[in-house]
Formats: C-alpha cells, sequence, structure tokens
C-alpha cells in the first residue's frame, strides 16, 4: 500500500538487511493471535502469496475467493486480501488461535513485525515497535525469520512487483479515468492471480515473463495511447 511513514514514530529508527539481526522472534506467539485479528483488508496478497496457498492447500483462486480471501480497492487498484471474519474479526485461517496455513503464510505476514522501507527502487526492513505486543521479543536473523527460499530473488521480485503495482496505483489514484482503472485491474487479476502458475515450475522465471507481457499492456494505457 501506498503510504508516507516517519521512521522515527513507527519504529526504532534502524533500518536492516535480511542479513542483520532484529528483534523479531515472538518466541511461537504462544497465546497470541494479535496479529491475526482486525486487520481489515490490509494483508494484501501479491502473487507469490496466491500461488503458494493455491498450490498448498490444492484450490484454485476462485476457490479461495468464496473462503478465505476477498477482493478490495487497494490505492485505486482491485488486488486480493486475507479475509477477516467473525465476531473476533479474525483471518479466515486463524483455527483455535493458531495460524493453519504458517508454511504457506503470505510475505506481510512473513515479515511481521517488520515493514518494508522502499527508496530507490529497492527497500530496508524496518522494525515496527508499536505494532506487536508480545513481551520479550529475542534477536533474529532476518532471513531466518522470514523463511523464504532463495531470499535474494525474492526480495528482488518484491521490489521489481511494489514498483510495478506503484505506477498503476499512482495513475489510478490521480487520474479520473474510470473505465481505464477498471480495465487495469482486471487484467492484474486475469494476468497475476486468476491464471494459475506453474506448480512445479520456476515461479520467477515465469512471473518475469508475465511481468515483461504486462508491461506493453499497461503501458498503452498509462501513456494513453
Amino acid at each position: 500500500m501506498l503510504r508516507d511513514i516517519d521512521l522515527n514514530q513507527v519504529s526504532d529508527g534502524k533500518l536492516y538487511g535480511s542479513n542483520d539481526m532484529a528483534k523479531t522472534d515472538c518466541n511461537g506467539c504462544s497465546g497470541c493471535s494479535s496479529c491475526c485479528e482486525g486487520m481489515g483488508s490490509s494483508i494484501v496478497l501479491d502473487p507469490l502469496d496466491v500461488h503458494r496457498l493455491c498450490t498448498g492447500i490444492h484450490k484454485s483462486f476462485e476457490e479461495l475467493l468464496n473462503t478465505s480471501l476477498e477482493l478490495n480497492v487497494a490505492d485505486g487498484i482491485i488486488l486480493p486480501n486475507l479475509k477477516m471474519s467473525g465476531t473476533n474479526d479474525s483471518c479466515a485461517f486463524l483455527h483455535e488461535g493458531r495460524c493453519s496455513i504458517h508454511a504457506l503464510r503470505p510475505g506481510i505476514c512473513r515479515i511481521f513485525p517488520l515493514g518494508r522501507f522502499y527508496k530507490n527502487h529497492s527497500f530496508k526492513y524496518f522494525l515496527q515497535v508499536h505494532e506487536c505486543p508480545a513481551p520479550g521479543k529475542s534477536k533474529i536473523k532476518i532471513r531466518k525469520w522470514i523463511d523464504t527460499p532463495d531470499i535474494k530473488r525474492y526480495e528482488k521480485y518484491i521490489t521489481d512487483w511494489h514498483y510495478y503495482l506503484k505506477d498503476l496505483q499512482e495513475y489510478a489514484m490521480n487520474f479520473e479515468h474510470g473505465e481505464n482503472i477498471q480495465k487495469l485491474s482486471m487484467y492484474l487479476l486475469r494476468q497475476f492471480y486468476l491464471k494459475a502458475f506453474a506448480a512445479d515450475g520456476d515461479f520467477y522465471q515465469e512471473f518475469y515473463e508475465r511481468l515483461e507481457e504486462s508491461r506493453t499492456y499497461t503501458d498503452k494505457i498509462l501513456t494513453n495511447i
């Protein structure tokens, strides 16, 4: 999501790389599911998040939309997010106070209580000091905390997806082109979410093939061609 933040107000004032240590380890989150409740539509999913869920629990994107995901406008563009429901407004995947898809959890969940600070077509992590109520957190290397294979390819993918989406969201937020914005949203959903990625293929390779194809389409809209 596009937002301006004052790092001095929300963090410990430091920026971290994946090889740095940070106080993020909540010791198994024993007895706590605070970050899985009351999140509204803020847990926006990128294409890899949805690919992991679909292949991991053997359901299509459409099936997940009927149960645990929903579509909302995120900075002008329609994107999927985890659905909150029930009396506690909790994540659909939260069962008896525990995450039922922990190995498949989305990127935002993986890095929490870290956030990402984007600048100069890159990003660093920052520690959100007011978000997680768990006491006595211990230090852990960030790449271990994120628990994602091939961290360098993953971080490059996150960066490229963010900045590709950012251009489209800024277009949607700054201009009154309702028909074009709807076309953009529907195209992105078809290209990166509805059309499944190969379950046994190289996700990143396929993603970049689709991204290159998508730029041809979206650049025409952004430049009003």
